[in-house]
């Protein structure tokens, strides 16, 4: 299988696109500007024995969003999976201090990049295959300090099963999956220090995950033995249920 991955260069997206390569898939991981970061993954993936292609750029961008597919489908041919894990997030106390280009912001990034994403590549994704967006428990039990990301984290949600009805007579399935606390660089670098000193320390297991325990859920959603799993929302929330 041929997978692109958004946000692959480190985080969720990195645990992703490595555990496909070992499962043998190819993979394109398509990233913003963090190119050590996406070197090293490119480095893990093909010591898994597969190719790899990296894609820098803006993917808040439409005219990126098709610079990227039509790139990933002149390297590889197709598109079998198509996962859209990347993500901007930031913490206000009050709505005064959004800033209406930090609304703006997050809403590109986290959920107008999937639309224009999806749009280009289902032309090119035959029967089976797969298309897993990245949620988040925010979706239902949103934080007022993320307003703006768990907003966008809804709509996600809603995308998805919207999405996975559209495209079920064409034979491509659409999920989600919604991860509670997961350490990535998007925490310390988005939350102020006495929240990342706590963070996921609230849920059952008494702490958040590591991006490589999200990475069975995707692997999952992927498969095709999971031919008959479309609109779901996979909860990945260390024990916290999302209802």
């Amino acid at each position: 299988m041929v997978a692109l991955v958004t946000g692959g260069d480190s985080g969720i997206g990195r645990a992703v696109a490595i555990a496909y390569a070992r499962e043998g898939a190819d993979v394109a991981i398509a990233y913003l500007n963090e190119s050590d970061d996406a070197e090293d993954t490119a480095r893990l993936i093909k010591e898994s024995g597969r190719r790899c292609l990296r894609l820098a750029g803006d993917i808040a961008d439409a005219d990126l969003c098709r610079q990227v597919v039509a790139r990933v489908v002149e390297h590889f041919g197709r598109i079998d999976i198509l996962v859209n894990n990347a993500a901007h997030q930031a913490s206000f106390d009050t709505l005064s201090e959004i800033p209406d280009e930090e609304w703006q912001r997050t809403f590109a990034v986290n959920i107008h990049a999937m639309f224009y994403l999806v749009k280009v590549a289902v032309p090119h994704m035959g029967r089976g295959a797969a298309i897993i967006n990245t949620a988040s428990i925010n979706a239902d039990m949103p934080n007022p300090r993320l307003l703006a990301y768990a907003t966008t984290k809804g709509a996600i949600q809603n995308f998805t099963g919207g999405l996975a009805q559209m495209l079920a007579e064409k034979g491509i399935r659409v999920n989600c999956v919604a991860p509670g606390p997961v350490w990535t660089p998007l925490i310390p670098a988005s939350m102020p220090p006495h929240e990342v000193a706590n963070f996921g320390k609230s849920y059952p297991m008494k702490r958040p995950a590591q991006p490589v325990e999200l990475a069975s859920a995707y692997v999952m959603l992927a498969e095709p033995m999971s031919s008959y799993i479309s609109g779901a929302t996979l909860a990945v929330t260390g024990g916290k249920p999302l209802l």
